[in-house]
């Protein structure tokens, strides 16, 4: 079996080219050696600081303790020095200017020393994804002081940041959003639309699966609040039309960026109790209740990020990065089950091999992945998540395009994305959940144990198809906006790609046969998105958008490891590639028979029948 790392470097190098990245201006500096000291450092902080504390992370959640500043919540000193280990490596700002500390890596290089992290503790690493989210969209829709101050300090480790959408009534519904900003006006009619940080407003509400929305793991905590602010009437503008984003610091700065030593009334609720994923702690926090009264005003005070009423679409810009971390933090939890049982089969002695005169008794035992049932399990596994690896770093490099690409091909890689997207969260966490359950059956007993890893692989592998969008929320993004947007530019964008690797696939011997089934499995999902839509009825279309979700997802991932298979000719990755040709691409007829039909039977269904 190749290590992680070896799969890692064929899939830079050999399959995405990655050093044709070098001969662009922004990443000049680097090289082959400057990339693999990147992934030789994470690699070694990841096994040495994240790794052995995984499990401990699990056992020891964060609970609340109260002192004179209020509820504080508690984690592992193993957490905090991880997180300190991370900052240290400079990673927060891995893909930022030099100028400002960065190390100006590629998004690919960036996603792959992060896997690393996911791996050995997806749950402690959290603290970073969403830091470097919130930074990033600050560095994209911020003014120029909030970037100073918030992002600059979030980068340098010293501030970490979170993501406030979902409220106790409002999940994936936004538009519902309850929190209130309003403009902070003094008793004597002075009021702050020019602070240097931004418009000042005074935020009152409710929010509730904060990501690591209490710690003391940094001196601040900057979170990203979604708020809707008054119209013209005076009256908050319904739906998502009237929601804005605000930066709500936990500790008040000053123009500058120092800590003024005056809590925002910004207050920690709860910690919700989790299944798994339990080493990021996950809040509900109550803005503007009066718990920490701030400048003779009511409500928590808050920096309107970028113009009124575009909070959502700046929003989209974490949400949409967080949606292929979530996806890359889904692959390696796969891969760090897959990894476990492989050992567990290579190392567990039980059954015999059968011959033609039937088992013999008294032959010793063999190690389990001899058999073929195993081995089957194992290679669905391999099949998942090296697969979706390939997956989350293809849309890393379509990342690098989009931002250093010419401008034909950053054109392409936006409209790539806007289609992969959803297929980068989802898929991982669906069938890389579906390899957690599989590492826990090669292990039988044992695997149900908490003797074993794999347990823990799959309670925290089971938020991945909750968070950051549901399942059921990606996939009516996926058919209900993404493959019809620019009338079907991205699909059709996206079936071209796919048709050029059959026709090079075409050309090779062994490879033949499984490019004429993807070409099949092509044109079935073409017809079947022309299907759903044949009414022009979003009802119809939409009632199957999760079998067509999972649909797409499998043609994706047959065409990435056919892909994948042209440039090599390893018997590991061609049996993975003919497994998942053989026993998992034949799953689309029967999701895309439902979408084709536009079956009623899910949207018809009365409550009272169930």
């Amino acid at each position: 079996m190749a290590t992680m790392r070896q799969t890692l470097d064929f899939l830079l190098h050999d399959w995405l080219q990655v050093h044709t990245l070098l001969q662009r201006p922004r990443f000049a500096e680097h090289s082959a050696g400057t990339f693999a000291q990147v992934l030789d450092a994470c690699e070694r902080i990841a096994r040495e600081k994240f790794a052995p504390f995984n499990r401990l992370a699990d056992t020891e959640e964060p609970r609340v303790v109260s002192g004179p500043d209020g509820e504080r919540v508690i984690l592992p000193r193993a957490t905090h020095e991880a997180m300190a280990a991370y900052v240290d490596s400079g990673m927060l700002a891995a893909a930022q200017d030099f100028a400002i500390g960065g190390m100006q890596l590629p998004c690919v290089i960036e996603m792959a020393a992060n896997a690393f992290f996911s791996k050995a503790s997806v749950a402690m690493g959290g603290y970073a994804m969403l830091t470097s989210g919130n930074a990033n969209l600050l560095m994209a829709h911020g003014s120029e002081r909030q970037r100073e101050v918030f992002a600059q300090a979030e980068f340098a480790g010293r501030w970490f940041g979170t993501m406030c959408l979902s409220e106790p009534q409002a999940g994936s519904s936004l538009s519902d959003v309850a929190t209130r900003a309003v403009p902070d006006v003094t008793s004597a009619g002075e009021d702050f639309a020019s602070d240097p940080l931004g418009p000042r407003y005074r935020l009152r509400g409710h929010k509730m699966w904060i990501s690591a929305g209490e710690h003391e793991l940094t001196e601040n905590i900057v979170h990203l609040v979604l708020a809707k602010i008054p119209g013209p009437d005076g009256q908050p503008v319904p739906g998502t039309k009237g929601i804005s984003l605000f930066i709500v610091p936990k500790w008040l700065v000053d123009e500058d960026g120092a800590l003024t030593g005056e809590r925002n009334d910004v207050a920690l609720a709860g910690l919700n109790h989790k299944l798994g994923y339990r080493g990021t702690t996950n809040a509900l926090l109550n803005f503007g209740e009066g718990r920490y009264p701030v400048r003779g005003g009511v409500g928590a005070i808050g920096y309107r990020v970028g113009a009124p009423g575009e909070g959502l679409r700046c929003m989209f810009h974490m949400m949409n990065e967080a949606r292929i971390g979530v996806g890359l933090g889904a692959v390696m939890l796969g891969y760090a089950g897959y990894e476990a049982s492989l050992d567990y089969a290579r190392s567990r002695p039980q059954g015999r091999p059968m011959t033609a005169a039937g088992k013999d008794a008294a032959a010793p035992q063999v190690p389990i992945v001899r058999h073929a049932d195993v081995k089957r399990m194992l290679l669905a596994q391999k099949a998942y998540c090296e697969g979706a690896l390939a997956l989350a770093l293809y849309c890393a490099r379509l990342v690098d395009e989009l931002h250093t690409g010419d401008a034909a091909a950053a054109q392409e890689a936006g409209l790539l994305l806007e289609v992969l997207t959803p297929i980068a969260k989802s898929w991982p966490s669906e069938w890389c959940l579906e390899a957690n359950s599989l590492a826990i059956q090669v292990l039988g007993g044992y695997g149900y144990t908490r003797d074993f890893p794999v347990e823990q692989h799959w309670r925290d592998q089971r938020l991945n198809m909750i968070h950051e969008g549901t399942h059921g929320i990606q996939a009516l993004d996926l058919l209900g906006r993404k493959v019809v947007m620019n009338g079907g530019a991205g699909l059709q964008l996206l079936a071209t790609r796919i048709n050029a690797t059959i026709e090079r696939a075409g050309h090779v011997a062994a490879l033949a046969a499984f490019a004429n089934g993807l070409a099949a499995a092509l044109q079935k999902l073409g017809a079947a998105t022309r299907a759903a839509w044949a009414t022009g009825d979003p009802e119809d279309a939409l009632a199957n958008a999760t079998p067509y979700l999972q649909a797409f997802g499998h043609v994706v991932l047959a065409w990435l490891w056919l892909d994948v298979a042209l440039a090599c000719d390893d018997p590991g990755r061609r049996a993975a590639l003919r497994y998942f040709h053989a026993y998992e691409l034949p799953r689309i007829d029967a999701w895309l028979a439902v979408v084709s039909t536009r079956e009623p039977v899910c949207r018809d269904m009365h409550d009272d029948w169930f």
